[in-house]
């Protein structure tokens, strides 16, 4: 016997209906117009959000200023605020004076003055095809008379060296980057930077103790007087005829000597001042009052800056102190390799100082010469001999 099924459900089941193709194609339709609807509504209506809040931030900044303008202000002029790190400047978050001391040390100093470097050795150079050496104006006799101790000329050399050595390092920190990567490459440069930086701390010292031995053993010889007037009226013999009358030091040495000892010092004590918190050196509190000494990161950028103009400067002059010590003038490098220097040029260029050593008996005689004694005549030399 068939059966149906319908009639073996039980009754209170409910019988489920299929879904007719019709309404699945109206459903499908509606979702993707929603789809699409959403689509462009929603990004349209953030983009109107977005422009009614800047319109209501404009009008708040036109009547009140922003609070995070106001801190970020205040960190850039350097205002501290809170860290549980102690130590210098823990608390200031941008050091401002270190952006300008950066735009001063990489702008200005390094791009202009290594140029008076250079110019100075144009104009040397051009003097020299021009004029050639100062040579002497007499034949020399091997008479000399002496003219520096061995320790004034150990002092010499040793912070002559230590400024070459000190002024090439100091020109690599300073515009290296610019001239000798191309050169060096980079790691090249790296390697020699940090050479340089050793080098030139580890000399500075040195240096300085030079300069302060220079100044207490030539002070005495360069205290200016009248005969250096009449020296710079005639350019130190440039102006004029002949050569004008100088003591032991004419006027452009004394010149030289003032700007060692004063330029020298304050090259000293701001490097001091630079490398002092790095090396961990405690200033002295009898020393406070002194300007530069304190050791913040400003007063370190305040000296880096002076140390560098003063630096550069200095090292221009010290290429015409080479040349008129050198190459320049005929027989003035020996004063200061043997000590000793010829008559010749003693009576050319220290005219009064050499007659001081003449009427003291200093003159020494070429070897296998008899010296008479000033005011003695050769008629009477047996008299004399017998008192």
């Amino acid at each position: 016997m068939e059966t149906d099924h319908m009639t073996d459900a039980p009754a209170d089941v409910p019988v489920r209906q299929k879904m007719s193709s019709a309404k699945k194609r109206k459903i499908a339709t509606f979702s993707l117009l929603a789809i699409v609807f959403m689509a462009f509504i929603l990004p349209l209506g953030s983009y109107g959000l977005h422009f009614l809040g800047s319109e209501a931030i404009a009008q708040e900044a036109g009547s009140t200023v922003n609070p995070r303008s106001n801190y970020w202000r205040a960190v850039r002029e350097g205002v501290s605020g809170y860290t549980a790190v102690s130590g210098q400047e823990t608390g200031v978050l941008i050091a401002s004076g270190g952006t300008r001391w950066q735009a001063l040390r990489d702008g200005p100093i390094a791009k202009y003055a290594p140029w008076g470097i250079v110019i100075m050795l144009g104009v040397v150079a051009l003097y020299h095809l021009i004029h050639g050496r100062n040579k002497l104006d007499e034949p020399r006799s091997g008479r000399k008379v002496k003219r520096w101790s061995w320790f004034s000329r150990l002092v010499h050399w040793i912070t002559a060296v230590s400024f070459i050595a000190l002024a090439i390092t100091g020109l690599s920190m300073l515009i290296g980057k610019t001239v000798l990567i191309p050169l060096l490459g980079k790691s090249g440069f790296a390697l020699w930077a940090q050479t340089s930086i050793k080098v030139h701390n580890v000399i500075g010292p040195v240096f300085s103790v030079g300069i302060v031995l220079m100044i207490v053993l030539w002070v005495w010889h360069n205290f200016p007087n009248a005969t250096d007037v009449q020296w710079m009226k005639q350019g130190g013999g440039v102006i004029g005829k002949g050569h004008p009358s100088a003591g032991r030091m004419n006027a452009g040495e004394k010149i030289w000597f003032w700007v060692v000892a004063l330029v020298g010092l304050a090259v000293s004590v701001t490097g001091l001042v630079m490398v002092a918190p790095s090396y961990g050196i405690a200033i002295p509190e009898w020393a406070s009052f002194l300007p530069l000494v304190e050791g913040s990161r400003a007063q370190m950028q305040q000296a880096n800056l002076i140390h560098a103009v003063l630096s550069l400067g200095w090292a221009a002059m010290a290429v015409g102190h080479i040349y008129i010590g050198t190459a320049g003038t005929e027989g003035a490098l020996e004063g200061m390799t043997t000590g000793y220097v010829s008559t010749e040029w003693a009576k050319q260029h220290h005219d009064l100082w050499y007659e001081k050593l003449e009427a003291q008996g200093k003159v020494i005689e070429p070897e296998g010469t008899t010296v008479k004694p000033a005011g003695v005549t050769p008629g009477s030399v047996g008299a004399g001999a017998s008192h």
